[in-house]
């Protein structure tokens, strides 16, 4: 009999734990789409092209507080300079609008608002000289990272739906893009990160 009794009491816990996880496996498996999402890739290129384009405008404000801030002049005339190519970044994404027959407008972009509030962080935590224009690049080359992994997408999709001469114009930004991360790595590599690095020595010093 206190066997029976010990089966029946065994049997009675191993169901209970296997409900709640058949459960849990059910939850969270798919997000409910707003009432305007996209439903083809050209739907979803545009919409795509709204988010950078926001993203553009945005860093053309973003960049002069960059520069204003960074003492390294090598560093200043790098982000001065990138400034001249986005805002004609900002003039080649309306061509392609145009190209497309589209308006051009813009949809916030998420990302680029937080690593331009990344950025201005960074700022307020680093002291003014080389620590903080190292910085500055950490925060510059995210964006600069992320702008090379959208034009890329966006860059296919065009050509995906065979509008070469936006893919074109899409592929140019892409390669500045890439430049740009370049000079940046550059200007890291050269002095800056080294600067910042002998300004750490000298505090240990002292």
């Amino acid at each position: 009999m206190k066997t029976t009794e010990t089966k029946k009491t065994s049997t009675k816990k191993t169901s209970t734990k296997k409900t709640p996880a058949k459960q849990t496996e059910s939850k969270g498996r798919t997000i409910k789409a707003k009432s305007d999402a996209a439903e083809g890739l050209r739907e979803l290129f545009i919409d795509s092209l709204k988010d950078i384009y926001w993203a553009e405008k945005a860093l053309t404000k973003a960049l002069p507080k960059m520069a204003k801030n960074a003492t390294s002049e090598n560093l200043i005339t790098a982000i001065n300079e990138h400034l001249t190519v986005t805002e004609g970044q900002v003039e080649r994404l309306e061509q392609v609008f145009e190209i497309l027959g589209e308006k051009a407008s813009a949809k916030k972009c998420d990302a680029m608002e937080g690593l331009i509030k990344e950025g201005e962080s960074i700022m307020e935590e680093t002291q003014e000289g080389a620590v903080r224009d190292a910085g500055i690049i950490s925060a510059s080359q995210k964006i600069e990272h992320y702008e090379i992994a959208s034009y890329g997408t966006l860059a296919a999709f065009a050509l995906t739906l065979n509008e070469e001469e936006a893919a074109a114009l899409l592929q140019q930004t892409l390669e500045e893009e890439k430049d740009a991360d370049t000079i940046l790595t550059e200007a890291a590599y050269n002095t800056i990160n080294f600067d910042a690095s002998e300004d750490e020595d000298i505090k240990d010093e002292e």
